[in-house]
Protein backbone atom coordinates (compact mmCIF):
# COMPACT_ATOMS: atom_id res chain seq x y z
CA UNK A 1 0.00 0.00 0.00
CA UNK A 2 2.92 2.30 0.56
CA UNK A 3 4.17 1.85 -2.75
CA UNK A 4 1.10 2.59 -4.07
CA UNK A 5 0.57 5.18 -2.58
CA UNK A 6 4.11 6.79 -3.42
CA UNK A 7 3.53 5.75 -7.18
CA UNK A 8 0.64 7.94 -7.17
CA UNK A 9 2.78 11.02 -5.27
CA UNK A 10 5.61 10.95 -8.07
CA UNK A 11 3.06 10.82 -10.69
CA UNK A 12 1.00 14.01 -9.38
CA UNK A 13 4.38 15.69 -9.00
CA UNK A 14 5.46 14.95 -12.59
CA UNK A 15 2.09 16.16 -13.95
CA UNK A 16 2.49 19.07 -12.27
CA UNK A 17 5.56 19.57 -13.33
CA UNK A 18 4.43 19.44 -17.05
CA UNK A 19 1.50 21.58 -15.98
CA UNK A 20 4.37 24.51 -14.34
CA UNK A 21 6.46 23.64 -17.69
CA UNK A 22 3.98 24.63 -20.11
CA UNK A 23 2.60 27.52 -18.01
CA UNK A 24 5.95 29.03 -18.56
CA UNK A 25 6.45 28.67 -22.08
CA UNK A 26 2.98 30.48 -22.69
CA UNK A 27 3.98 32.92 -20.45
CA UNK A 28 7.15 33.35 -22.13
CA UNK A 29 5.46 33.80 -25.20
CA UNK A 30 2.59 36.05 -24.36
CA UNK A 31 2.79 39.89 -25.40
CA UNK A 32 1.14 42.01 -22.66
CA UNK A 33 -1.75 43.50 -23.82
CA UNK A 34 -0.17 47.24 -23.27
CA UNK A 35 2.85 46.42 -25.24
CA UNK A 36 0.86 45.11 -28.23
CA UNK A 37 -1.04 47.99 -28.12
CA UNK A 38 2.07 49.88 -28.62
CA UNK A 39 3.17 47.60 -31.52
CA UNK A 40 -0.11 48.38 -33.04
CA UNK A 41 0.34 52.18 -32.76
CA UNK A 42 4.06 52.28 -33.74
CA UNK A 43 2.84 50.40 -36.81
CA UNK A 44 0.12 52.87 -37.34
CA UNK A 45 2.47 55.78 -37.18
CA UNK A 46 4.71 54.32 -39.90
CA UNK A 47 1.89 53.46 -42.20
CA UNK A 48 0.46 57.07 -41.53
CA UNK A 49 3.83 58.89 -42.05
CA UNK A 50 4.29 56.73 -45.51
CA UNK A 51 0.85 57.87 -46.52
CA UNK A 52 1.19 61.65 -45.82
CA UNK A 53 5.05 61.37 -47.59
CA UNK A 54 3.32 60.09 -50.99
CA UNK A 55 0.62 62.89 -50.41
CA UNK A 56 3.00 65.37 -49.91
CA UNK A 57 4.80 64.25 -53.01
CA UNK A 58 1.78 63.98 -55.59
CA UNK A 59 1.44 67.66 -54.35
CA UNK A 60 4.84 69.02 -55.00
CA UNK A 61 3.73 71.04 -58.16
CA UNK A 62 6.54 71.45 -61.36
CA UNK A 63 7.36 74.72 -62.20
CA UNK A 64 8.19 75.47 -65.79
CA UNK A 65 11.66 76.50 -65.75
CA UNK A 66 13.53 79.83 -67.98
CA UNK A 67 16.50 81.23 -67.32
CA UNK A 68 15.75 85.58 -66.55
CA UNK A 69 18.30 87.65 -67.25
CA UNK A 70 20.09 89.46 -63.67
CA UNK A 71 20.57 92.73 -65.25
CA UNK A 72 18.50 95.56 -67.25
CA UNK A 73 19.88 98.56 -68.00
CA UNK A 74 22.04 98.65 -65.03
CA UNK A 75 19.46 97.52 -62.51
CA UNK A 76 19.06 94.26 -60.66
CA UNK A 77 16.05 92.07 -61.56
CA UNK A 78 14.48 89.47 -59.30
CA UNK A 79 11.69 88.49 -62.07
CA UNK A 80 9.56 88.45 -65.28
CA UNK A 81 6.17 89.92 -65.38
CA UNK A 82 3.79 88.53 -68.32
CA UNK A 83 0.45 89.96 -68.62
CA UNK A 84 -0.75 88.50 -71.87
CA UNK A 85 -4.05 89.87 -72.05
CA UNK A 86 -2.46 93.67 -72.22
CA UNK A 87 0.54 92.31 -74.07
CA UNK A 88 2.58 93.33 -71.58
CA UNK A 89 6.27 91.13 -70.75
CA UNK A 90 8.23 93.15 -68.33
CA UNK A 91 11.36 93.00 -65.66
CA UNK A 92 10.97 93.43 -62.58
CA UNK A 93 13.55 95.36 -61.05
CA UNK A 94 14.70 94.13 -57.40
CA UNK A 95 15.40 97.34 -55.38
CA UNK A 96 12.55 99.78 -55.50
CA UNK A 97 13.79 103.79 -56.52
CA UNK A 98 12.68 106.77 -58.30
CA UNK A 99 15.41 106.21 -60.25
CA UNK A 100 14.46 102.35 -60.72
CA UNK A 101 10.88 103.56 -61.10
CA UNK A 102 11.53 105.05 -64.98
CA UNK A 103 13.56 102.09 -66.25
CA UNK A 104 11.16 99.37 -65.25
CA UNK A 105 8.47 98.29 -62.93
CA UNK A 106 9.81 97.64 -59.49
CA UNK A 107 9.56 95.06 -56.45
CA UNK A 108 8.20 97.57 -53.98
CA UNK A 109 6.99 95.84 -51.02
CA UNK A 110 6.78 91.82 -49.31
CA UNK A 111 7.51 88.69 -50.41
CA UNK A 112 10.46 87.47 -52.92
CA UNK A 113 8.84 86.32 -56.38
CA UNK A 114 7.39 82.99 -56.61
CA UNK A 115 7.69 82.82 -52.64
CA UNK A 116 4.45 82.04 -50.13
CA UNK A 117 3.16 85.73 -49.13
CA UNK A 118 2.44 88.73 -50.81
CA UNK A 119 4.55 90.22 -53.94
CA UNK A 120 4.05 93.72 -54.72
CA UNK A 121 4.93 95.36 -57.70
CA UNK A 122 4.73 99.11 -58.43
CA UNK A 123 5.04 100.71 -61.46
CA UNK A 124 4.43 104.09 -63.33
CA UNK A 125 1.35 104.25 -65.89
CA UNK A 126 3.92 105.65 -68.33
CA UNK A 127 2.93 104.27 -72.13
CA UNK A 128 6.08 102.17 -72.65
CA UNK A 129 5.94 99.12 -73.41
CA UNK A 130 7.32 97.63 -70.42
CA UNK A 131 5.23 99.90 -67.78
CA UNK A 132 1.37 99.82 -66.08
CA UNK A 133 -0.20 102.25 -68.69
CA UNK A 134 -2.83 99.26 -69.13
CA UNK A 135 -2.82 97.81 -65.92
CA UNK A 136 -6.73 99.61 -65.81
CA UNK A 137 -8.05 97.13 -68.61
CA UNK A 138 -7.49 94.15 -67.70
CA UNK A 139 -10.14 92.15 -65.83
CA UNK A 140 -11.00 89.87 -62.84
CA UNK A 141 -10.13 86.00 -64.09
CA UNK A 142 -7.29 86.96 -66.03
CA UNK A 143 -3.79 85.58 -65.94
CA UNK A 144 -0.39 86.81 -64.71
CA UNK A 145 2.43 85.18 -64.90
CA UNK A 146 5.43 85.56 -63.07
CA UNK A 147 9.15 83.75 -63.52
CA UNK A 148 12.19 83.60 -61.42
CA UNK A 149 14.80 81.65 -61.53
CA UNK A 150 14.44 79.56 -58.43
CA UNK A 151 10.93 78.42 -58.63
CA UNK A 152 10.54 78.61 -62.09
CA UNK A 153 7.49 80.57 -63.98
CA UNK A 154 4.16 80.28 -61.73
CA UNK A 155 0.21 81.41 -62.99
CA UNK A 156 -1.95 83.55 -61.22
CA UNK A 157 -5.23 84.62 -61.40
CA UNK A 158 -6.53 88.15 -61.10
CA UNK A 159 -9.24 87.98 -58.04
CA UNK A 160 -9.57 91.85 -56.80
CA UNK A 161 -9.46 94.93 -58.74
CA UNK A 162 -9.60 98.71 -57.08
CA UNK A 163 -8.90 101.99 -56.36
CA UNK A 164 -7.50 103.61 -53.55
CA UNK A 165 -5.67 106.47 -52.06
CA UNK A 166 -2.40 106.90 -51.70
CA UNK A 167 -2.73 106.54 -47.59
CA UNK A 168 -4.45 103.31 -48.02
CA UNK A 169 -1.75 100.58 -48.17
CA UNK A 170 -4.11 97.36 -47.10
CA UNK A 171 -3.07 96.04 -50.52
CA UNK A 172 0.46 95.46 -48.92
CA UNK A 173 -0.73 93.40 -46.02
CA UNK A 174 1.76 90.02 -46.31
CA UNK A 175 -1.61 88.21 -43.93
CA UNK A 176 -1.53 85.27 -46.85
CA UNK A 177 -0.75 81.06 -46.41
CA UNK A 178 -0.22 81.43 -50.40
CA UNK A 179 1.54 82.69 -53.19
CA UNK A 180 -0.01 86.04 -53.83
CA UNK A 181 0.84 89.36 -56.49
CA UNK A 182 0.21 92.79 -56.16
CA UNK A 183 0.39 95.10 -58.87
CA UNK A 184 0.00 98.87 -57.89
CA UNK A 185 0.51 102.29 -60.27
CA UNK A 186 -1.42 105.79 -60.55
CA UNK A 187 -4.49 106.59 -62.15
CA UNK A 188 -4.52 108.71 -65.35
CA UNK A 189 -5.09 111.91 -62.61
CA UNK A 190 -2.31 110.56 -60.67
CA UNK A 191 -5.03 111.09 -57.53
CA UNK A 192 -5.79 107.37 -56.99
CA UNK A 193 -3.92 104.24 -57.01
CA UNK A 194 -4.69 101.15 -59.09
CA UNK A 195 -4.36 98.11 -56.84
CA UNK A 196 -4.43 94.60 -58.69
CA UNK A 197 -4.06 91.45 -56.86
CA UNK A 198 -3.77 88.10 -58.18
CA UNK A 199 -3.64 84.44 -56.41
CA UNK A 200 -1.28 81.05 -57.81
CA UNK A 201 -3.40 78.55 -59.50
CA UNK A 202 -3.37 75.58 -57.59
Amino acid sequence: MKKYIISIMILITIILLMIWLIIEKYEDNKIPISEQKIDNTENNIEENIIVVSKQNTNKLKEYQKEKIIQEYKGYDVCAKLEIPSINLETYVLKNYSVQALNISVTKFWGANPNQIGNFCIAGHNFKNINMFSNLKKLEIGEKIYITDNDIGKVEYTVYNIEKVTPENVECLNQDTTGRKVTLITCTSDSLLRIIVQAKENL
